[in-house]
């Protein structure tokens, strides 16, 4: 299937690893010119190296938990030209008691998950909406829907990341521009494996039981019973980011094979 991406313009925060690095891989081979960014020099250096024999592709450095760089990206950002697509895809998390989180803590969440987002947002979708033609999508989490006791503040900011991205669907009415939030479930990103991979050592059992026990004690009400790959994230999320998906405004897509208990 053509997702008619030739010649877009993409931008994905936070994308030197993980979910963010397989979006940006999925749109290049979709056609589309694509601008990662991260927090240091040498990793977007060597992504954009890493990722340049699949097409057009620019990295900018950029901590956008910071006004002042969150700045200087969209600038530089638009050097480049019209920004077509905007994926909000940096964030943090940490497994931490909710009674040792602080009050900085919390601040830091919100800056990194949530006010990130609402910058961008507020440069790129009214330049959008004056062109009638663009997506935002937003990526929150399950836990934005099922919070999770022993990650309370990424999950309130996901919570918030889903609000947002219906608020702002809502100043698209009667265009051809669309913002969707996309959750996805436990993925099978790097940092996941080598997390697994230790607990499994430490507990002396096969990485392969280990992960099997793991969703039958943690994630019960998933459907699928195993992590979703990065690739099956990435697919969902440059689909979304497509023409093709002129439908689909406003929503809060799910990719957490069923974890989520609820029609």
């Amino acid at each position: 299937m053509d997702l008619q991406l030739s010649n877009k313009l993409a931008l994905v925060t936070g994308s030197t690893s993980g979910i963010g690095k397989g979006i940006a891989e999925t749109l290049l081979k979709e056609g589309a010119e694509v601008i990662v960014n991260g927090r240091t020099e040498e990793r977007v250096n060597n992504l954009v190296e890493e990722l340049s024999s699949l097409g057009k592709v620019h990295g900018i450095v950029a901590d956008l938990s910071k006004a002042d760089e969150s700045e200087k990206l969209v600038d530089e950002v638009k050097n480049l030209g019209n920004l077509d697509i905007l994926i909000n895809n940096m964030g943090m998390f940490e497994v931490k008691a909710f009674e040792e989180v602080t009050d900085e803590e919390w601040m830091t969440y919100f800056q990194t998950n949530v006010v990130s987002a609402v910058r961008l947002s507020r440069q790129f979708l009214p330049e959008m909406l004056a062109r009638d033609t663009g997506r935002v999508l937003n990526i929150a989490s399950e836990a934005g829907v099922k919070p999770l006791a022993q990650m309370i503040p990424y999950s309130v900011t996901k919570s918030s990341l889903i609000s947002l991205s219906r608020g702002l669907a809502e100043m698209t009415k009667g265009t051809n521009v669309t913002v969707n939030s996309v959750l996805p479930g436990p993925t099978w990103t790097d940092g996941v494996a080598a997390f697994m991979k230790g607990a499994a050592a430490e507990e002396g059992k096969d990485l392969e039981k280990f992960t099997e026990d793991y969703f039958k004690d943690n994630e019960p009400t998933s459907l699928i019973q195993r992590f979703a790959t990065v690739e099956e994230v990435a697919s969902t999320v440059t689909f979304l980011a497509s023409p093709l998906s002129s439908a689909i405004n406003g929503s809060a897509q799910r990719v957490e094979g069923g974890i989520i208990r609820s029609i």
